[in-house]
């Protein structure tokens, strides 16, 4: 009986060692998942690209290379750049899942696309 008791034992013991093991490694998968960073450039008066799909805890960037002013604003997603100057940029993480527009408040026809996965 003692022998039989040690072996469950030691196989609980392996089998929670396994499982601690394997859910540090997804954890380490997760956190490089979330360490990607896009950028989206704002030029032309445009965003390019205008859709772009990125994973929740991603990083996106918006970089300014017009000569003036822009905004990324969405009230749905939660978005508010203010103003990013020429040669400027603004970063966010998105926390949410979902399909999010944004526009320039300075310039309402420039028009982008988040998808949040």
């Amino acid at each position: 009986m003692t022998r039989t008791w040690g072996r469950r034992c030691c196989a609980a013991a392996i089998a929670a060692t396994a499982a601690v093991a394997a859910s540090g490694a997804l954890h380490a998968d997760l956190q490089k998942r979330a360490e990607k960073t896009y950028t989206v450039k704002i030029d032309g008066t445009a965003y390019s690209p205008e859709t772009l799909t990125v994973a929740v805890g991603d990083r996106v960037v918006w970089v300014n290379r017009d000569p003036f002013a822009h905004t990324v604003t969405s009230r749905e997603a939660g978005l508010d750049s203010k103003d990013i100057d020429a040669d400027g940029s603004w970063s966010v993480r998105p926390r949410r899942k979902g399909r999010f527009t944004y526009v320039c408040t300075r310039h309402p026809s420039m028009r982008g696309t988040l998808e949040v996965e």
